[in-house]
């Protein structure tokens, strides 16, 4: 029997986690659930009185470790990569020395450009970008010495529009064009980004509340006009060479 869902941002006792898991783990214990955290694959909030504290999210990591244990007979070893893989925002690898896959849904809005780029966070490693652009190791040190490409926040690691960038450059690649060619872009945008800043200053200087969120809406409605405007242009001169 399914017990209710639990409210987002409500946090149980080990006792309540123990009861909502026995349902489809009728085995599991508190001393297993104790056992899981020790290993590091469950990290539970504690009181100032000690007692632990699970969010849904624990409750979601325990559940994918208990079936994976049962159905799957994954070591914790292998568990962990998983969970790491899951919360970086990736499909873990289904065989063994395989790199973790970007979900091909939200690849498909990654590739288009600003869309979805925020829904759901990715960081990929430097071995899981190039599995999952395309890219070669040379590639990708061109593009990141032309500031085609970057890491995101945390050095290791590099962000959805990345990932958008290296899989563009990799298809671009087939045709003959080469980092080096491509650095014109980078010219272009970081002026377009430039002027859009220009006139986006003065709205976000301004002190009332909405401010900020003005300034946010019109540098996005600037991003895809120029976006529009560029791709636009190029095609008109890509028609009068034809």
């Amino acid at each position: 029997m399914t017990s209710a869902p639990v409210r987002p941002g409500r946090l149980m006792s080990i006792g309540e986690v123990l009861t909502r898991l026995r349902g489809d783990f009728p085995d599991v214990t508190i001393s297993k659930i104790r056992f899981l955290e020790s290993a590091g694959l469950v990290q539970p909030q504690r009181t100032a009185s000690g007692y632990r504290k699970f969010s849904t999210t624990d409750l979601d990591r325990l559940r994918y470790i208990l079936t994976a244990q049962r159905d799957r007979y994954l070591p914790l070893r292998v568990i962990r990569e998983h969970l790491d893989a899951i919360a970086r925002g990736l499909e873990p690898a289904e065989v063994a020395g395989e790199a973790p896959r970007v979900p091909s849904v939200s690849s498909g809005g990654a590739a288009g450009g600003r869309e979805g780029t925020e829904a759901r966070p990715l960081r990929l490693s430097r071995s899981e970008l190039l599995a999952n652009s395309g890219l070669t190791e040379q590639q990708l040190d061109q593009l990141q010495s032309f500031g085609l490409v970057r890491a995101g926040p945390e050095p290791a690691f590099y962000d959805r529009r990345a990932l958008a960038v290296a899989a563009a450059a990799a298809r671009l690649a087939m045709f003959g064009l080469e980092p080096r060619h491509l650095r014109p872009f980078k010219t272009a945008a970081d002026r377009e980004a430039g002027l859009i800043e220009q006139v986006v200053a003065p709205v976000a200087r301004q002190r009332d509340d909405e401010a900020a969120d003005r300034a946010a809406g019109m540098r996005s409605e600037l991003e895809q006009l120029t976006g529009l405007l560029h791709g636009l242009l190029v095609a008109s001169a890509l028609d009068d060479n034809a």
